[in-house]
């Protein structure tokens, strides 16, 4: 029997869809827009998106708490597309360096602000389905992330080296994505159940498995290093970076699309099962990248790798949620949202020193065991649980 979505969660997920394609559009043109058109080096390139991810970071984890604080979620969500929609064009009309961090920076505040309170609003709409209701989400969210890249490509293809225009374009869904969020509502009866306080007194309240959640998915995600070494695999495997982009399209193609019915599944079958699977699917997927050496390879490994994350994304954060009570899942997301970004990006750190060390093979087996071991112990440790 098919989960029904509710209203709620329908307009969350076209916010997160037209979001995703403003986003997506401008992920790969701002790094050549940044080192072609201003000149500018890499280390600036890691400087700038070094201070957006830790600014996004930090913010996940007190914005989740607070929201928890004040009892609202809709207005973090309101406040934080519209900061990110508001500035994404600004590269396209003030062309320098400094508008463009200013830019990035206010993008990834607007991530920070949202990012948990809407988590917990999704939540808050399920009932025995929120596998299905993340599911749904990260599928909206990540068909936005397939359509992004291709309308960059389309229009650089008609107006060659014209990465203004993108930024420009890119304001269109941004502005969509804005509207929609006008229409989101909170749940009616959690207004009247706030909480007063911090993170110290939630961690203690919180549940071990909670504690044992959060320590794993971690632990995991320093190994999980950012997707575009694996795109710059891609590209020294097939010497072609048209091929690469494509291949991380087509990951997020098949993202889209079973993020909702494994979402489905793992109601069924329990959400640690379904994680777990797919923590297996990444260890196949690094270890393939590890030796790769067939162009072929490519898609079956990219295919694997959608279904990883469909299988990861939104399950955790519904799995989370069925652990940790009403009023509290905006700390209980946030927290998780936040030590999961610190973490993938010290993996993406070391992930880089030692590819230019040992080469990429030695960071890629690294990934694989660690992620087979981390699904190993979710089996075992919460295997007395529901979930």
């Amino acid at each position: 029997m098919k989960s029904k979505i509710p209203k709620q969660v329908l307009l969350l997920g076209l916010v997160s869809l037209f979001t995703d394609i403003a986003s997506e559009m401008l992920y790969p043109v701002t790094p050549i827009f940044l080192t072609v058109v201003l000149g500018s080096s890499m280390a600036v390139v890691g400087v700038i998106e070094g201070i957006a991810e830790v600014t996004a970071g930090l913010l996940k984890g007190y914005f989740g708490n607070y929201s928890d604080r004040i009892g609202k979620r809709s207005i973090f969500v309101v406040l934080g597309y519209g900061i990110s929609a508001l500035v994404k064009p600004l590269p396209g009309i003030f062309q320098n360096i400094p508008t463009v961090l200013f830019s990035r920076v206010s993008d990834r505040v607007g991530k920070g602000i949202r990012t948990a309170p809407r988590d917990a609003l999704l939540a808050s709409y399920s009932d025995r389905n929120s596998g299905a209701i993340f599911g749904f989400h990260r599928g909206m969210d990540t068909l936005g992330a397939a359509i992004g890249p291709v309308v960059a490509l389309i229009l650089l293809y008609f107006f060659p080296n014209n990465y203004q225009l993108i930024f420009l374009v890119a304001f269109i869904p941004s502005v969509i994505a804005v509207s929609f969020t006008l229409l989101i509502k909170d749940k009616q009866n959690f207004i009247k159940e706030r909480v007063k306080q911090n993170y110290l007194h939630f961690w203690k309240e919180a549940p071990k498995e909670y504690k044992l959640i959060l320590i794993l998915i971690t632990t995991f995600s320093l190994v999980n290093s950012s997707d575009v070494f694996l795109i710059l695999k891609s590209k020294d495997v097939s010497h072609s970076s048209s091929l690469a982009i494509f291949g991380y399209v087509f990951y997020n193609v098949i993202y889209a699309i079973f993020s909702y019915p494994l979402g489905g599944l793992s109601d069924k079958f329990g959400k640690k099962n379904i994680f777990s699977l797919g923590l297996i699917m990444f260890s196949l997927v690094y270890l393939g990248f590890a030796f790769i050496d067939n162009i072929d390879f490519i898609w079956l490994l990219f295919a694997l790798y959608g279904i990883y994350a469909a299988s990861t994304e939104g399950v955790s954060k519904a799995w989370v949620s069925e652990l940790i009570p009403n009023e509290q899942r905006g700390s209980a997301i946030g927290l998780l949202s936040m030590l999961s970004s610190f973490s993938i990006m010290l993996g993406s750190f070391f992930t880089g020193v030692l590819w230019d060390m040992f080469g990429s093979p030695v960071p890629f087996i690294i990934s694989a065991i660690v992620s087979l071991i981390v699904s190993i112990v979710i089996l075992l440790k919460t295997s007395a649980n529901k979930s």
